[in-house]
């Protein structure tokens, strides 16, 4: 075989990941761009649904296999694999704990949490919690995060809480959400929870409004991940850290491409830190003492963009307007009507960062009562039209190096 005839073959490549998980999917998406950038011709193996199947995977007649090892049963299942094999997952504190003769891409557990963590110091917080998940051998990504976590706390003279929970089964989703609940009201605050992951992030947010505790005034929530389909879930928006997961798949692809052509890298281990965070209006904290003040911001943030007016929170707070006025004004120097619109606005400069949707979709959502008003809005607050904020918006996302 000539080398071009070498360079040209197709390798068969399996991937085995669960793609129900953003984190997998978009290690996914980092190594099928991996291969859109470079010249490498493979024959990915995934099964329809995106999710791994064992089953048989000895049988598996390819040329080499990235796979998720936070899961165990993957880790035994390849364990005397003959192919070249490059492993993804958790990073640990213990070095025993990752596989000593494979190639190791790992997520950067302790900068995942430190980053959270001085995000929400950087918010005015001086107490912290930790939301995790039960202890199991397919948690133990979130327990290093615990354990990052107590680390952080540690070092800076303080104490914080974890909570593991329930998992979030049917038979016992009731269960779960009282305890979740009655952690939540039993936190000293105001508090910053820090989640190990946008879904646990999720439910604190629905028990949150459910038990009328003001976020972020009360309990300022963070998760990780930045799963948009859990950002649509919620009511506030959700600030999340930004793993640098499809990094992880661009270097895990990069790695069995080289060991495809014979290179060599047992052991060695490449921790992959987080890109930043989208900082949404769950950890946007601003200290009040007023509690009508609070309850009242705690309701407009939930629907603000719903038509609401000064007198329908008002009544949700359980004061009258002339009060409840007056309270913003000593709290914010500003009316309930000001904070709704500057409610409106943030919301309406988060959509228009989004490509495909118009000026007149963006004031609908909003609840401004026509796009004009909106246009006032805009001009008035931020010196320009909506459709020139999206064009800014655009151009800086364009001119950033990728």
């Amino acid at each position: 075989m000539t080398r071009q005839q070498s360079a040209q073959r197709t390798h068969r490549i399996a991937l085995l990941f669960n793609a129900n998980k953003v984190y997998d999917r978009e290690i996914i998406t980092g190594i099928g761009k991996y291969l859109l950038s470079t010249r490498v011709a493979w024959d990915l193996f995934l099964e329809e649904d995106f999710r791994a199947r064992l089953n048989g995977i000895e049988h598996f007649e390819g040329d080499g296999i990235i796979a998720d090892f936070d899961d165990p049963a993957v880790r035994d299942a390849l364990a005397d694999c003959p192919l070249p094999v490059v492993a993804v997952g958790s990073s640990y504190e213990d070095a025993s704990q990752y596989p000593d003769n494979l190639p190791y891409i790992a997520t950067d557990n302790r900068k995942l949490v430190t980053l959270a963590y001085t995000h929400l110091i950087g918010a005015g917080l001086q107490r912290f919690a930790l939301y995790s998940l039960p202890e199991s051998p397919t948690n133990r990504w979130a327990q290093e995060r615990e354990l990052a976590f107590n680390a952080l706390l540690a070092a800076d003279g303080l104490t914080g809480d974890v909570h593991r929970g329930l998992p979030t089964s049917a038979p016992v989703w009731n269960q779960a959400s009282e305890q979740l609940t009655a952690w939540l009201q039993s936190l000293p605050k105001p508090v910053g929870v820090i989640a190990v992951t946008d879904a646990r992030a999720r439910q604190l947010l629905q028990m949150c409004l459910i038990s009328g505790i003001a976020v972020p005034e009360e309990v300022a929530i963070i998760g990780i991940d930045n799963d948009p389909l859990t950002r649509s879930l919620t009511r506030i928006p959700l600030s999340s850290v930004i793993q640098g997961t499809e990094e992880m798949g661009r270097t895990a692809a990069h790695l069995l491409h080289q060991m495809l052509g014979g290179a060599r890298f047992a052991g060695r281990r490449i921790l992959v830190p987080p890109v930043g965070i989208n900082v949404l209006e769950s950890t946007r904290h601003q200290p009040v003492s007023s509690p009508y003040v609070m309850r009242a911001r705690h309701y407009i943030r939930q629907y603000g963009c719903q038509g609401i007016k000064t007198e329908q929170v008002a009544d949700y707070v359980g004061v009258s307007r002339s009060s409840l006025e007056e309270h913003f004004r000593r709290e914010l120097g500003c009316t309930v009507h000001q904070e709704i619109l500057k409610h409106k606005l943030e919301v309406a400069k988060q959509l228009l960062a989004q490509p495909d949707l118009s000026s007149t979709e963006v004031a609908i959502r909003c609840g401004f009562t026509s796009l004009q008003y909106m246009y006032a809005v805009f001009r008035r607050e931020l010196g320009c039209t909506p459709r020139e904020y999206h064009e800014r918006l655009q151009g800086t996302q364009t001119s950033q190096p990728g």
